[in-house]
């Protein structure tokens, strides 16, 4: 009989496997990212083209064009009915993806930064994006008009990522100078130096759904989950390859909670959040996988890779059934 003492044992994992393959880049894809209502999928690629797709028929619906150089990374809105892109033509492009057939869906193009614009992200409230360039600044602009609002001189090298925390109201940059900084929105000023270790480079960093965790990744192929308020780390998570590429890494919320991050092995790596061990590698790509991104409500998982794979590949988690 039971006592009412025991706690549940969690469900066992389901492994996720190849559900549809995505072909429609002719060049490296850069970033793949679903909208925040789950409904589309938007892939950017260095043949200076977002293709966004719907995620039920995996259909493409529109392929936006107008950066004169290849794209490194793209954003939603949280309304879901805007895309930014980051571009090597030292832009960032604004688009309504309601506006796909008839006039121009390019609302806004952002120009400000000196070299390579390497990362993007709206606020949640998402009248701001920030920017983190190859000049080694992080911009901040005002989506309405477009306006450059601040000018961040935070690093000694590229800024390889920039997130902003739930409320809007600091933003986490990571370098390839191995720092990873928290800045106050408003001011522009830092706030804290999360890591300062020059070697290895940081290569991606993101804060956690709830705003209390940032997991940065390095070039020496670890993912560390660091405490944002006391500056300490949690967590190591190991066992893929990354040592060259900036190469994105996720939080999976579904169906329990994971990190997901893509590998210079072609590889999809999934470890328990809490327990740090591996739970499953997804094999099938044909090149480093740079980009991944978790469906906000389905279990499923995009990921996207390089020049030697242009595709785009559609995870499921086994249904259980």
């Amino acid at each position: 009989m039971a006592t009412g003492q025991q706690q549940a044992a969690p469900p066992p994992y389901r492994p996720y496997r190849l559900f549809r393959t995505l072909a429609g880049h002719s060049r490296a894809i850069s970033c793949v990212k679903y909208s925040n209502d789950g409904r589309l999928l938007a892939s950017a690629s260095l043949d200076k083209t977002i293709i966004i797709w719907c995620t039920q028929t995996l259909a493409q619906i529109a392929r936006l064009t107008g950066h004169s150089e290849g794209i490194s990374d793209l954003a939603w809105s949280s309304d879901s009915h805007y895309v930014c892109s980051a571009s090597d033509d030292r832009t960032l492009r604004i688009w309504d993806v309601r506006n796909t057939h008839g006039e121009d869906p390019c609302v806004k193009v952002l120009r400000g930064h000196a070299a390579f614009v390497f990362c993007v992200n709206f606020n949640p409230q998402s009248n701001l994006i920030a920017s983190g360039s190859f000049d080694q600044t992080v911009r901040v602009w005002e989506v309405k008009t477009g306006r450059l609002v601040q000018t961040i001189e935070a690093h000694d090298e590229p800024v390889t990522s920039v997130h902003f925390i739930r409320d809007g109201s600091i933003i986490v940059s990571g370098s390839h100078d191995g720092s990873c900084k928290i800045w106050d929105t408003a001011s522009g000023k830092c706030l804290k130096v999360l890591i300062d270790d020059k070697v290895p480079a940081v290569s991606f960093a993101k804060l956690s759904p709830n705003g209390k965790f940032i997991l940065v990744a390095t070039l020496d192929s670890t993912l560390k989950l660091w405490n944002y308020s006391t500056g300490k780390f949690l967590k190591i998570y190991t066992g893929h390859v990354n040592k060259v590429y900036c190469i994105s890494s996720t939080f999976s919320v579904t169906n329990g909670k994971y990190i997901v991050s893509g590998s210079e092995d072609h590889c999809v790596y999934l470890w328990d959040l809490q327990g740090k061990n591996l739970i499953q590698k997804l094999e099938g790509h044909k090149d480093t996988v740079i980009s991944v991104s978790c469906h906000p409500t389905e279990n499923k998982i995009a990921s996207a890779g390089l020049d030697n794979d242009r595709t785009i590949r559609i995870w499921a988690q086994d249904s259980g059934s």
